[in-house]
């Protein structure tokens, strides 16, 4: 009950304002997909396999941020970096940056 008391106006502020959602739902799954790659991170067996997991893992949710299918983009990078894309011109291959 004292928990209750102390956040209490937080608790009943969605009744005085209507752009405040009665529950979290829509924040869960948003961060789920992130909250999974996390868990998946603990089981890479070595820390540079998390490394990479953990890059892997931020380019695809910047894929999605953007807009951009992540296997096409992951696709479309190696395939440029096979065919000598330049080192210097890295920041063309951002997903921000791909024609998508």
């Amino acid at each position: 009950m004292k928990y209750i008391a102390k956040y209490w106006d937080g608790l009943i502020l969605f009744l005085t304002d209507g752009r405040i959602e009665m529950d979290s739902n829509a924040v869960e799954r948003t961060i789920r997909p992130i909250a999974l790659q996390r868990k998946n991170a603990l089981f890479a067996g070595h820390d540079a396999g998390a490394q990479n997991w953990a890059i892997i893992a931020s380019l695809i949710e910047t894929c999605k941020l953007n807009k951009i299918e992540p296997h096409s983009y992951l696709t479309g990078v190696l395939t440029a970096i096979v065919n000598g894309h330049k080192q210097k011109d890295i920041d063309q291959l951002l997903p921000w940056k791909w024609p998508g």
